[in-house]
């Protein structure tokens, strides 16, 4: 089996423009060093190698207009992303559900990350940045989980970046409204869920999120659409937005997401696979913001989640 051929850089000192003021050094380091491993880039910015204004710093650290980056010899694959297959390449093409100067909302497929990394090749920003984006700014404004689906926001612009960046750290200035499926039967009405969260990792390396009253503030609106024997349809609004903060505020109510292989029940979970969830229904229906504008979205259901619902109506 042939490996791919590599290239080798030289020491780079470049001058950060307007067009990067405020990015992040690890997304600069991405899109200049392109064919470069995440975990590689990560490995370079914790051990010095890479400099801002000849001194060390953290992966998060924002750059200015007018920063000299220092960026060590690498060796890059002559390929500037890994082999994509064409019908995901399709896949995301089809799955836009709105585009302006500004931005792009895609209807994430459940199964595909959002970036690569962690034994994941790629995800939907290296897709984008393969195909349509490959000359031109994409950037993601926030994540969803892998076997989550429904409304990404990514940016096309810098400038758009900052500005989303900034709605999507205040609860005030945008709606997320999410649909999943929960063990048993809620209360009727809405159920605020208000248990702040923090992460931690397990022996295995596994992230895990927990509630913890020294963590994040994380408030979650739970809201049953339609009850069936053993499970409920349930819309979630989210007032914080932390990671598997819908999942972890379920579980601790005793109304774990379906098919949730972390933090569910696995025999609720292996009933349900039965009945045909082969992945863990939660979906990110509808997103609600103002930039030059009101922009609010709505993805739709995929076939799987929508025959779930059938079956689960069909069973009753």
């Amino acid at each position: 089996m042939s490996t791919p051929s590599t290239i080798s850089t030289k020491v780079q000192m470049l001058e950060i423009t307007t067009d990067n003021d405020g990015q992040r050094i690890d997304n600069y380091l991405m899109s200049k060093l392109k064919g470069l491993p995440r975990s590689r880039i990560y490995k370079i910015l914790r051990s010095g190698e890479v400099r801002v204004n000849k001194g060390r710093i953290k992966p998060s650290h924002r750059l200015s207009s007018g920063d000299i980056v220092r960026i060590p010899p690498v060796r890059l694959s002559e390929s500037k992303h890994p082999d994509i297959p064409d019908r995901l390449i399709e896949e995301v093409k089809n799955a836009v559900l709105f585009e302006n100067d500004d931005l792009l909302i895609i209807n994430k497929p459940a199964g595909l990350a959002v970036h690569s990394g962690s034994g994941v090749a790629f995800g939907v920003i290296d897709i984008l940045r393969a195909e349509q984006f490959a000359d031109t700014f994409i950037e993601l404004v926030h994540r969803l989980d892998r076997q989550t689906s429904g409304c990404l926001v990514l940016a096309k612009s810098r400038p758009a970046l900052t500005q989303l960046s900034a709605l999507f750290n205040s609860s005030h200035d945008i709606k997320k409204q999410y649909l999943t499926l929960t063990k048993g039967h809620w209360p009727d009405g809405e159920n605020r869920i208000d248990a702040p969260l923090s992460k931690s990792e397990i022996k295995s390396g596994e992230r895990m999120v927990t509630i913890n009253p020294n963590g994040k503030t994380a408030v979650s609106l739970f809201k049953t659409v339609e009850q069936f024997r053993d499970c409920s349809l349930v819309e979630v609004t989210l007032l914080t937005g932390r990671t598997h903060q819908i999942r972890v505020h379920a579980a601790s109510e005793s109304h774990p997401v379906a098919g949730d292989e972390k933090y569910g029940d696995k025999i609720f979970n292996r009933d349900l696979r039965i009945t045909g969830l082969k992945r863990m229904f939660l979906h990110a229906r509808e997103i609600r913001f103002e930039l030059n504008g009101l922009i609010n979205i709505t993805a739709p259901l995929d076939n799987t989640l929508k025959n779930m619902i059938e079956n689960l109506r069909n069973n009753e």
